[in-house]
């Protein structure tokens, strides 16, 4: 198979828009990967040494993150293209640049292993390392095998966002105080800007990285909402396993569609529906799940003595619920937690290999199929996130801290590229303005700022 790169677009109709009950599914597939390092580890982390006063900072990057993201999706809705092809058509060397920054990201095996350090507490015992490499294989045979391997992530996610919102309600009922949601509402507010003392840059620039979605993680919206047949992604291929089904790779050519009021009526209700969907199943969902796993923290754990920076602090807080509320719900968080920390790794090996299947047959073309292309990139992260185990590189609050700072200043690169995107290459009814051009413009100062403290900071200490 042999793709060159698009030239100019085709011109086709927009389609009809699918009910906004259809279009559920690429921000559940966002925020079921996005539940694991920030909303299950980090945020409580610094919560539990530092207090609710971070908890505006949380807020801040999920309203900066849904901007990005609703870009991302602006541009495949309206060419049925990534938003990484996107870049690429410029200069090779961005696709490249995000290939390499997303293989950076996520070879550190820190979501696995953090599910398997977990699953450690749940059973009594065990090597996380072995249990992390098998976890990693049984995910890429899944991957392998799956029909239409939108639809296996789509659907694992989901289970995984309606597990984490169950044991939510149970812990809001059961464990977090009125003082404490008074406290945390009061420290939203009133500690809006502070950053408390015990927390460092990197950690901030770390967390900022995991709240939701982050980095590569992002872009990927592009595949996902052209899988799910959103605007002109419908006249794209979905990727399909050459295992299990008919290869259909995912197409390189860019649409664009008449700017004719029937065409631009269409367009209104796609992204109307577009962002009513990532509002529902992204924003608010990461909100309400940061929120009350930072309250759970701080309820538990605030004030210890006893506290180290590795997920044994995770062992402590399901110790504290066995003792409040009873051993069912020890049990209870750390399947849940095992469960969601895999299920992100599923998501993330998803992520990088899309990315960078796309980018080499957009840009290239390829004697051998994207979806193999795909299989190859998972194989070779699994391979080496294995190799980075095995050799000794096991601890899972340093891997995830390497790999969500690193998020974060990826995300501050493409943002950068996403406003010459999308108002540059977009017809002008459609293209960026206004407050969402602000909106992107504050998200890079926001990015960039902590990316610029978190470097003169650890300046100063050398």
């Amino acid at each position: 198979m042999s793709r060159p790169p698009d030239s100019e677009p085709v011109l086709q109709d927009l389609p009809e828009p699918l009910s906004l009950r259809k279009m559920i599914g690429p921000g559940v597939v966002a925020v079921g990967i996005g539940l694991a390092a920030g909303e299950i580890i980090l945020w409580p982390y610094l919560t539990a040494i530092g207090g609710l006063g971070l908890l505006w900072l949380a807020i801040t990057t999920l309203v900066v993150q849904f901007v990005i993201n609703m870009e991302i999706e602006r541009y495949t809705l309206a060419t049925g293209q990534t938003a990484v092809a996107g870049f690429s058509r410029w200069w090779k060397g961005w696709g490249v640049i995000i290939c390499l920054a997303g293989a950076f990201q996520y070879v550190w095996p820190g979501w696995a292993t953090s599910g398997s350090t977990v699953f450690t507490y749940l059973v009594g015992g065990g090597d996380p390392v072995w249990i992390t490499v098998i976890a990693l294989v049984l995910i890429g045979v899944l991957l392998s095998v799956s029909k239409v391997i939108y639809s296996t992530i789509e659907r694992v996610e989901a289970v995984k966002v309606g597990l984490t919102l169950f044991f939510l309600a149970v812990v809001v009922v059961f464990v977090i105080s009125a003082s404490t949601w008074g406290k945390g509402a009061k420290e939203a507010v009133t500690g809006f800007g502070q950053i408390p003392e015990a927390i460092t840059f990197t950690l901030i620039l770390s967390a900022i990285g995991a709240a939701g979605a982050g980095g590569v993680h992002n872009l990927v919206l592009s595949n996902w909402i052209r899988d799910k047949r959103y605007g002109m992604g419908a006249h794209v291929p979905r990727l399909i396993s050459p295992i299990t089904g008919q290869e259909e790779a995912s197409g390189a050519a860019r649409y664009t569609f008449p700017q004719d009021p029937a065409n631009l009526s269409r367009w209104r209700v796609w992204w109307k529906r577009a962002n009513t969907e990532h509002l529902v199943a992204f924003l608010l969902v990461c909100f309400l799940t940061i929120t009350i796993m930072s309250l759970l923290a701080y309820e538990t754990l605030f004030g210890r003595d006893d506290l180290k920076s590795d997920p044994s602090f995770l062992r402590i807080e399901g110790d504290v619920l066995a003792d409040s509320v009873g051993p069912w719900l020890k049990i209870l968080f750390f399947a849940i937690a095992a469960v969601s920390l895999w299920a992100a790794a599923m998501g993330l090996l998803d992520v990088i290999g899309r990315v960078a299947s796309d980018f080499i047959v957009s840009n290239f073309g390829s004697r051998v199929s994207e979806s193999k292309l795909y299989l190859g990139v998972v194989w070779a992260e699994i391979l080496l996130g294995s190799i980075i185990l095995l050799a000794g590189f096991t601890q899972p609050l340093g891997l995830l801290i390497v790999s969500t700072c690193a998020a974060s200043v990826v995300t501050l690169l493409y943002s950068c590229l996403l406003v010459k995107l999308n108002v540059r290459d977009l017809p002008a009814a459609i293209r960026l303005r206004g407050w969402r051009l602000i909106g992107l413009l504050a998200a890079i100062a926001f990015y960039g700022f902590f990316a610029v403290a978190m470097v003169v900071t650890q300046l100063q200490k050398l």
